[in-house]
């Protein structure tokens, strides 16, 4: 993973972020009303920490959103052509690391339903299931990051 690095988004990484999450091929077929038109808008990047991870050409691969307030990871995706290349695993190794400096003991994840398998393996435990409301017709799986 070496070739990969980790950076603090950039108001300008707006249009990238936003199309990296609605070409995501997690979220087609039921799930696509969750990102159609969803937007990273700039004014986001600035408030909250967010990072991407990007290849020596400065491409973005993935990228995460942390609501310190809240100890929730709010975002977190992985661009389709770079899944299985470890991009995922090293961003969560990174929000971790950044949510302990920033004083939490604890991340909440509400998750996309197949990311579950995902969050297990790099270290989130399961708390339970957000039920389906407003604009999400499914039950998510709940999880959390233990920090302490």
């Amino acid at each position: 993973m070496s070739e990969f690095t980790v950076r603090r988004a950039v108001a300008d990484d707006s249009k990238r972020l936003t199309r990296l999450v609605r070409g995501s091929g997690a979220y087609r077929g039921d799930y696509a009303g969750m990102v159609e038109g969803y937007q990273v808008g700039g004014a986001y990047i600035e408030h909250h920490p967010v990072f991407v991870a990007v290849d020596p050409g400065e491409r973005v691969l993935g990228f995460y959103a942390l609501v310190v307030e809240d100890a929730e990871l709010d975002l977190a995706f992985v661009a389709d052509s770079a899944q299985g290349l470890g991009i995922g695993r090293l961003l969560m190794e990174h929000m971790t690391g950044q949510a302990r400096d920033a004083g939490l003991r604890a991340v909440r994840v509400v998750a996309h339903p197949p990311a579950e398998e995902f969050y297990l393996r790099t270290g989130a435990v399961r708390t339970g299931t957000v039920p389906a409301a407003g604009h999400v017709h499914w039950d998510r799986p709940e999880l959390r990051y233990e920090l302490a």
